[in-house]
C-alpha cells in the first residue's frame, strides 16, 4: 500500500524508534529506571524513543502541534493538525522483558484522527490505517472478526493497578462479562488491544482511564478495519474521555450493553 507523504513519515519514524527499542529491550535488565507514579515506570528507552519520534515527525512537519507522553503539549503554528505520541506502550512489559509492547502515532486534523499507525516493533507488525484508505498490517489488509455471538468472542481490556479507583468497576464489567464469552484477555498495551480488535485477533476491547496517546492511533485503525469504536459514555469524544469501547459490528451492541451494564 502506497500512503500518504504524512503516513510515510510516520511509518519511518516509527520503525527508526522501534530500532533503537529492541536494541534497548535486549538489555532490559541493565536500564536505568526511575519511578513517576504508583505503577507507572518511566525508562532511558522511552525518552529515547520519543526524542526520535519527535525529531523525525517535528522534524518533517515543523508547524504541526504536539501531544505525547513524555513531553506533553506542545501547540503548533498550524493549530488544525498534531501529532499524538506514545513512545512506549507496555512500560511495564518491556521492563519484565516480556515482548509486548508498541509505538503509537496518531495525526490530528481538525480534532478527528485521520492517519494512526502502531508498530510492534519486537515482533516487527506495523498496524497502521489512513481516513477512507483501509487498515492494515504490514503489506496485509485487516479487516475486524466476522464472529457475532458473544460465547465465541474473545475481549481484551486492562484491569487497573496499584489502587486506582476504577478498579471496582472494571471487576463489575469482568463479572458481567467473563460468564457470557469465550475469554478476556489483559496483555498490558492498550495500543496493542486496539491493533489486534483490527486484525480480528479480538472482537472487542474496553478500558477507562487511558490517555490521548494510549487510543489515538488505535481509533482510526480500528475504524478503518470495518469496526466501531465510541467512548463508554457514546456522547462523548473517546480522545478527551479516555474510555473506550471498541469491537466489530456484529458483536459491538450486545458488547457495549454488557460493558455500560
Amino acid at each position: 500500500m502506497i500512503g500518504s507523504a504524512n503516513l510515510n513519515v510516520m511509518i519511518k519514524a516509527a520503525r527508526k524508534a522501534g530500532r533503537s527499542l529492541v536494541k534497548d529491550f535486549r538489555e532490559v535488565e541493565n536500564l536505568q529506571v526511575s519511578t513517576k507514579g504508583a505503577g507507572d515506570f518511566v525508562s532511558r528507552a522511552d525518552i529515547a524513543s520519543e526524542q526520535i519520534l519527535k525529531d523525525e515527525l517535528m522534524g518533517a512537519r515543523p508547524t504541526y502541534g504536539w501531544l505525547a507522553e513524555e513531553g506533553g503539549e506542545i501547540a503548533g503554528e498550524d493549530p488544525t493538525r498534531r501529532w499524538i505520541v506514545d513512545p512506549l506502550d507496555g512500560t511495564t512489559n518491556f521492563l519484565h522483558g516480556l515482548p509486548h509492547w508498541a509505538i503509537s502515532i496518531a495525526l490530528e486534523h481538525k480534532g478527528q484522527i485521520v492517519a494512526g499507525v502502531i508498530y510492534d516493533a519486537a515482533k516487527d507488525e506495523m498496524f497502521f490505517a489512513e481516513k477512507g484508505a483501509g487498515a492494515w498490517m504490514n503489506e496485509t489488509r485487516m479487516r475486524v472478526s466476522a464472529r457475532h455471538r458473544l460465547i465465541e468472542s474473545i475481549f481484551a481490556t486492562g484491569v487497573p493497578f496499584a489502587g486506582r479507583v476504577d478498579l471496582p468497576e472494571t471487576l463489575q464489567d469482568l463479572a458481567r462479562l467473563m460468564p457470557a464469552c469465550a475469554g478476556v484477555r489483559r496483555w498490558g498495551s492498550a495500543a496493542l488491544d486496539m491493533a489486534y480488535v483490527a486484525a480480528g485477533r479480538y472482537e472487542g476491547f474496553w478500558e477507562r482511564r487511558l490517555n490521548a496517546w494510549d487510543l489515538a492511533a488505535g481509533i482510526i485503525i480500528v475504524k478503518e478495519a470495518g469496526g466501531l469504536c465510541q467512548a463508554l459514555a457514546p456522547e462523548e469524544s473517546i480522545v478527551e474521555s479516555g474510555d473506550v469501547i471498541c469491537g466489530n459490528e456484529q458483536i459491538f451492541e450486545t458488547f457495549a450493553k454488557v460493558i455500560r451494564g
